[in-house]
């Protein structure tokens, strides 16, 4: 079963093991951890680039990694609202949130099907371009900084990132919908 584990719960829970028998293996951004009784496998949020094999549970590499505070920018967009916000290590330091409203899908026909739909799209182009906005001021002073951008939400996204001024996405790109 896989799930999110904080940096300092990994470290608590895998610093006991550390030298005694087993194996372990860093290899494609992972670490496997092979003792007597159990299997763990713990990929870091941004990879490891340490590739090697122990014939003892070797954790040193693994503990480095996670230390590291990585600058990361969080963009997300859902049709109705937005996020903004950079995260400096596990601490947010700048971000900002807004929402705008959007029509619901309407499922019937009709005369009036047209008028709601194109006030649906101007609506939504609305909040595309608010979030646009927003993000260039948040993360402007940061853009030097940012190592990687997270991105979630709703399709509309990817037209948020495309009305940037520069290329913000330029570093790895983690998204939910990989």
């Amino acid at each position: 079963m896989a799930r999110f584990v904080g940096r300092e719960n990994v470290r608590k829970r895998l610093a006991p093991l550390a030298g005694e028998p087993g194996r372990t293996t860093y290899a494609g951004g992972k670490a496997r951890i092979e003792t007597a009784g159990e299997l763990i496998v713990v990929r870091p949020p941004f990879g490891l680039a340490h590739e090697g094999e122990y014939e003892v549970v070797q954790l040193d590499q693994l503990f480095e990694a996670l230390a590291v505070d990585r600058v990361v920018a969080a963009l997300l967009v859902r049709l109705g609202g937005y996020a903004v916000g950079v995260f400096d290590g596990e601490r947010l330091v700048a971000s900002k949130v807004g929402s705008r409203f959007v029509k619901g899908r309407h499922k019937k026909g009709g005369s009036s099907s047209g008028r709601f739909s194109r006030r649906r799209d101007e609506q939504a182009r609305a909040l595309i371009e608010e979030a646009a906005e927003v993000a260039v001021r948040v993360l402007e002073p940061w853009r030097e900084r940012v190592e990687f951008v997270a991105l979630g939400g709703d399709e509309p996204r990817q037209r948020v990132l495309e009305r940037l001024p520069y290329d913000v996405y330029s570093a790895e790109v983690a998204s939910d919908s990989d």
